[in-house]
């Protein structure tokens, strides 16, 4: 016997012809090839096209596009010069409408096909800005000795490797168009080749940028990197460890970023590491529907799982009677009371609970709450819906970045605890990618 691993079968380089039968979940071209699927990149339904295998498995392949033969109506020319090569984006040759069309038909499949549900009504979509909107992100640096250039931004679409590119259009401009300016900057610093990535905070009126150092840098790099900042209106912060390790240059004042929601007269405080929505417009109007749809009052008691900082838990406080927030991380429970506290919200408390526990000792969790709020990670919360059962809420409101989880947890809320799906919708929070932030109601 041997350990050694059995040679990778090479992939045919002739290219196939195949006409696009639908799409994937993650907005890929499907399409069959003796009897075997085949996830094609940068593909519509209907369109005749020429690929090429990137990938050969057991039980599918998956490929790129090296001739368009036909073209959906669908199709458009990517904004971005760096299109299919960074893989940032995925839905640029798609026109921004059908985008959101193509998002919603794939909740209502999912909510099918998954949790065994249909939607009866659809919310109308939300909508915000196309390009520019993204205001949190983690980018790769790599110093590349060959190019005798440092790389900033995101890896390759399918590859380990961080893309070369030049400027970012989805991201906020502010960051989106210097990418060569940080890449010039630090290709100038001692430690330019441990500088593994950046953290991204962009608030409504200030730019937090922390690098990741795993060497501290010199004097002469602290002041190359203070010359920047200035000359570019931004913080620039290093973390030489964790998320708590991030810290100002010396002699800088700590830029705390800010996000308001001027609907309800709150201003939140976060910092660069801590997740917030990446989008500022389809927030704003996520947490208005949210709002309009349970049409709290002093009588209502909610529960907010998976809080986070208090995004939707402050802005129900201003109606409900009592909000309680569960977040499974600390550090955002404490900034989440901190914002309450900005605020002058009193009629809120914060607990830190991992939700995927058992949660039946701990005291918030014995309570009675008619109506639930609840926005997971990826995940989804099937974990916790066990729960449901004791605290017998009137009505949930479910905002999901999964719309798979979201659909498998649509299942266990209506075909095992009895509750009724009344709405669902998409949001475009993610525009020019295939994300899928949704929201669901249910009522008992």
């Amino acid at each position: 016997m041997t350990n050694r691993r059995r040679a990778k079968k090479k992939l045919p380089e002739t290219p196939v012809n195949v006409t696009i039968e639908s799409l994937a979940h993650d907005g890929r071209g499907v399409a069959h090839v003796d009897g075997k699927v085949i996830f094609i990149d940068e593909a519509l339904p209907g369109e005749e096209v020429e690929f090429i295998y990137t990938e050969s498995r057991k039980d599918y392949a998956e490929g790129k596009v090296v001739k368009l033969l036909s073209r959906a109506a669908d199709r458009v020319d990517a904004l971005c010069a760096h299109y299919g090569v960074c893989g940032g984006c995925s839905f640029q040759h798609v026109e921004s409408s059908a985008q959101i069309r193509i998002k919603q038909e794939l909740l209502i499949d999912q909510f099918k096909r998954i949790g065994k549900v249909e939607i009866p009504e659809l919310w109308q979509p939300l909508e915000g800005p196309h390009w520019g909107y993204r205001r949190k992100a983690r980018m790769g640096v790599k110093y590349v000795e060959k190019k005798n250039r440092v790389l900033v931004g995101f890896r390759e679409r399918r590859h380990p490797y961080l893309a070369e590119i030049e400027s970012c259009v989805v991201m906020h401009p502010i960051v989106g168009t210097k990418l060569m300016d940080l890449s010039a900057m630090i290709g100038g610093l001692t430690i330019k080749d441990k500088i593994p990535q950046i953290e991204v905070a962009i608030g409504d009126d200030q730019c937090v940028l922390a690098f990741r150092v795993l060497e501290p840098p010199t004097d002469a790099d602290k002041e190359r990197m203070r010359g920047f900042a200035h000359e570019h209106n931004l913080s620039l912060c290093l973390q030489s460890k964790g998320p708590d390790t991030i810290v100002p240059l010396d002699g800088e004042p700590e830029l705390i970023p800010t996000y308001a929601l001027p609907d309800q007269g709150l201003e939140f405080t976060f910092k660069p590491a801590m997740f917030t929505q990446v989008n500022y417009e389809i927030n704003k109007q996520m947490i208005n529907r949210v709002l309009e749809t349970l049409a709290l009052n002093e009588n209502d008691s909610v529960l907010d799982l998976f809080c986070g900082l208090g995004n939707f838990t402050l802005p129900m406080a201003k109606f409900a009677g009592l909000v309680v927030g569960v977040e499974g991380d600390q550090p955002l429970v404490n900034h989440a009371k901190e914002n309450a506290r900005h605020n002058g919200i009193e009629n809120v408390e914060f607990y830190a609970a991992d939700l995927s526990k058992d949660i039946s000792d701990q005291p918030w969790a014995n309570r009675k709450y008619n109506k639930i709020m609840l926005d997971p990670s990826r995940a989804g919360a099937s974990d916790v819906l066990q729960h449901f059962k004791k605290w017998q809420p009137e009505q949930i409101v479910y905002v999901s970045c999964n719309p798979s989880t979201l659909a498998r947890d649509a299942g266990i809320l209506v075909n095992e605890l009895g509750y009724k799906l009344v709405k669902a919708g998409v949001m475009d929070m993610f525009p020019q990618t295939g994300h899928v932030e949704s929201m669901a109601l249910f009522e008992k």
